[in-house]
């Protein structure tokens, strides 16, 4: 099943690709390049551009910055959350604290979170 996005989203999703934050180039670099199942980066779904996706584990995961906990942007991260499930998808957010200082948890979270979905 492809999915649909909104093309005019592609020049943009190159755009984050190439001015990735520190925490985006860890998780990618460092974990998510390599992974046995395939992962693309600031990948055009809908209307929405994601940090990263997985197709055959229908897996999304966002990084969150501290500009994500504020009530307008919680309030708009449930609506793209909620847009996205309704695709069939899963939305793992990550904090980028998470990243910094647990780096092998959210890695594991990650893991366990596509183990759970091949079950």
């Amino acid at each position: 099943m492809s999915l649909p996005y909104e093309h005019h989203l592609i020049e943009r999703a190159r755009k984050l690709r190439k001015e990735a934050t520190r925490q985006e180039n860890h998780l990618w670099y460092d974990f998510l390049k390599d992974y046995p199942l395939r992962f693309q980066r600031q990948k055009a779904i809908g209307n929405y551009i994601v940090d990263f996706y997985c197709h055959s584990a229908k897996l999304v995961i966002e990084l969150d910055g501290s500009q994500h906990y504020d009530e307008e942007a919680e309030r708009y991260d449930r609506q793209r959350t909620d847009c996205l499930n309704d695709l069939g998808l899963t939305v793992l957010r990550i904090a980028n604290i998470d990243i910094d200082r647990n780096f092998r948890g959210a890695c594991a979270l990650i893991e366990d979170t596509i183990q759970e979905k091949q079950l």
